[in-house]
């Protein structure tokens, strides 16, 4: 262990000398077979693609299928999903499928003088299949040709080694195991190994690559897929567009293969967002500003609240209602259409200049969800006025901020408010990936949503669904869990084209003190399960840190997701019916976030989930967790523990017009009974860190938008 790391440091240190040169960055839309940010073929290199770009990419050559999505996390770290399918790998199956992780980090920026440098894990959390770990540096000439060298261990270790750190363990069916586990005793293991390439930007769309790989494909030469008799690789490449790259690819000297790469970056929208223009600010007539002859006319007030509630409406936004006096106004509304709060802040400051005679100086705007009053922003009119077409930080720093209950006298809700119902009907998907038997299963449904808000916080949330076609409730695999069933027999709950109460909830939200929040929520909360949930959550305003505790009653419902309730006696134990956590809150600096849930799960076990996510300002989210409890890999089952990716892409990204509405998912390599929590509806994070001062700030930038 100490050689090996030992020589890691030292190829770092002689690829990371010190350099008085400006710093550069290598940065490319292609990826490579694997599906990382590389412009050779099967070869890694140092490049990064654009900071945020996701990209999903298919490649296949000779009965060999890999798909794989990477998210540029952060400008020199980027992390890859994988799920491949072998033809006739293995006896078993007539196709193996096989599910990987990347990790891939830029230690150095290219120089004028020295090469880009990275080093990677591929595989390395999963089967092992695939796994190989490297350092690899890359170097640009001119505008047009780039050079890689790097060397590898595992996969990338296999051909012409020059050396080894000790022993490593070759890939076989008999040590798969559960699968889904880290391997630390084998990374930077075993054989060592050099590869490198060229790729060269013949025109703006068209690009050549050649490579000298390391990979001998051992395992799949043993199992007679293919021969990889040469270690030379040759690809061309034509950008169709900014978002869509073929490559054409010859390999080992006698396999063809194509590669189909889409990207997107969630930082660009896919069309840009359309909507009236905001008012521009007022600036008054100092000559009128000691004018108070309207404070004294009732009649004039009114008309005040009418001018003010008809076009804050006009925005889209709810006027909730507002008290105004001879030097203050205080306007307090609800945001269900703009991504980001500050531009629902702008908007309304900006039609309080207009609306509002020139002697009032001060602006209060209240920002409520779900009929909880959270944040109170404050601004001098003086202030709104001179900042307009100023630096965006300035108006930032003018704007003050504080709890709604710490700051008082918030303004009642007119009477027209509450209650309000809304209902939509829509189509929905539900979809299951990673089945042995079928990668991809869908469900394509109706459904139906109301809600009735009493005001107050107390809510009324419903959703029924009718199965329109699919087949994802056609999963037969038996369950083999060693744990209560509370997730491994979700496929019987979508076999049904009846109409399904998906959920059916009344809950309360509150304001329990400054800063404290409290939710109490009954009915049948998800597909699986009904019962009673309460939660409480500290977050001040300036705070980005929040604490959390919630506990949960579930009651396992029928499957036919009507009324009825199952019984929680299992082959693998009985479900217990309480369960619940304790969580911690981190907002980060750019949109990401780290939270940690520690408690008990559905299945009885104890143990923690971790999630990071990055999120954009136009409410793109993109993020990963997992869980580990106090089950063993054994008794989890396939996947050691519970890990996935998780996702929300906003409508108003694609169709350009403004709304808070959006799609969100999970991808889980494979659902077990281990690590899982209860979907609850309403929980109180979501609703109350958004008009909160970090995640306002993030999106100051729409202030004035």
């Amino acid at each position: 262990m100490i050689r090996r790391f030992g020589l890691i440091l030292t190829l770092l240190a002689a690829l990371m000398l010190p350099t008085f040169a400006n710093e550069r960055s290598l940065t490319t839309t292609v990826t490579n077979s694997f599906g990382v940010p590389s412009g050779l073929i099967d070869m890694p290199t140092a490049e990064m693609a654009p900071d945020g770009q996701l990209s999903i990419n298919v490649s296949h050559f000779s009965g060999y299928t890999r798909n794989t999505a990477t998210f540029q996390l952060t400008p020199w770290l980027s992390g890859s999903f994988r799920y491949i399918g072998i033809d006739d790998l293995t006896p078993l199956f007539d196709i193996y499928y096989d599910r990987s992780f990347d990790i891939r980090l830029r230690l150095m920026e290219e120089t004028d003088y020295l090469p880009g440098v990275a080093i990677g894990l591929q595989d390395f959390l999963g089967t092992g299949v695939l796994s190989g770990e490297y350092i690899v540096a890359t170097k640009q000439f001119g505008e047009r040709l780039r050079a890689t060298g790097g060397v590898g261990w595992g996969r990338l270790g296999s051909r012409n080694s020059f050396g080894s750190l000790g022993s490593r363990p070759g890939f076989s069916f008999e040590g798969v195991g559960t699968g889904g586990n880290f391997r630390f005793s084998e990374y930077f293991s075993g054989d060592m190994a050099l590869f490198g390439g060229f790729s060269y930007d013949a025109t703006d769309k068209i690009s050549f690559s050649a490579e000298y790989s390391s990979d001998a494909y051992e395992f799949e030469n043993q199992q007679g897929v293919f021969d990889a008799d040469s270690p030379f690789n040759f690809a061309a490449t034509y950008k169709a567009n900014d978002n869509l790259i073929f490559r054409l690819f010859s390999v080992y000297g006698q396999e063809v293969g194509l590669t189909v790469n889409v990207t997107l970056n969630p930082r660009q929208p896919a069309t840009e967002t359309q909507g009236p223009a905001p008012l521009p600010v007022a600036v008054r007539d100092p000559a009128r500003i000691n004018d108070l002859g309207w404070s004294t006319n009732p009649i004039e007030q009114i008309a005040l609240s009418s001018q003010l509630e008809k076009f804050i409406e006009q925005e889209g936004l709810t006027y909730v209602g507002a008290d105004i006096t001879d030097r203050t106004a205080h306007v307090r509304i609800e945001n269900g259409i703009f991504q980001s709060e500050a531009q629902a802040l702008g908007r309304t400051m900006r039609i309080m200049s207009r609306m509002l005679p020139p002697s009032v100086e001060t602006f209060h705007v209240t920002v409520e969800s779900n009929g909880l009053p959270l944040m109170t922003t404050t601004m001098s009119r003086t202030d709104l006025e001179r900042l307009e077409y100023e630096k965006e930080d300035l108006a930032l720093q003018a704007a003050s901020f504080s709890d709604s209950i710490r700051f008082g006298d918030v303004p009642e809700p007119k009477a027209d408010v509450y209650p309000n119902f809304t209902w939509s009907v829509s189509p929905t998907l539900r979809f299951s990936a990673f089945d042995p038997e079928n990668p991809f299963r869908a469900d394509l449904r109706i459904k139906a949503r109301a809600n009735y808000d009493f005001g107050q916080g107390w809510l009324l949330n419903g959703a029924v669904s009718v199965r329109v076609l699919g087949n994802l409730g056609e999963i037969d695999r038996p369950v083999n869990s060693q744990l209560p069933f509370v997730r491994t027999t979700i496929a019987a709950y979508n076999y049904r084209f009846g109409p399904t109460i998906d959920q059916l909830t009344l809950t309360k939200l509150a304001r329990i003190a400054p800063d404290v929040y409290g939710r109490a929520s009954i009915g049948y909360f998800e597909l699986m399960y009904a019962g009673v949930s309460g939660e409480v959550l500290w977050k001040p305003v300036d705070s980005r840190l929040a604490l959390g505790v919630e506990l949960n009653y579930v009651q396992l419902r029928e499957q036919d997701q009507r009324f009825g309730f199952a019984s929680h006696t299992t082959p693998g134990g009985t479900i217990p019916h309480v369960n619940g956590h304790v969580s911690a809150y981190y907002e980060l600096n750019n949109g990401y976030q780290a939270n940690v849930h520690a408690g008990r799960y559905l299945a009885g076990d104890w143990g923690a989930t971790f999630e990071f996510s990055r999120e954009f300002n136009n409410g793109w989210q993109i993020g990963a967790f997992a869980t580990f409890t106090d089950v063993s890999a054994e008794q989890f089952g396939e996947g050691s523990f519970d890990k996935g990716l998780f996702f929300r892409i906003p409508f108003s990204w694609i169709i350009g017009t403004e709304t808070k509405r959006g799609y969100s998912n999970i991808i889980r390599p494979v659902q077990r009974d281990g690590g899982q929590r209860v979907i609850v509806p309403n929980r109180l994070y979501d609703i109350v860190s958004e008009p909160h001062r970090a995640n306002v700030a993030s999106s100051w930038g729409k202030f004035w938008k």
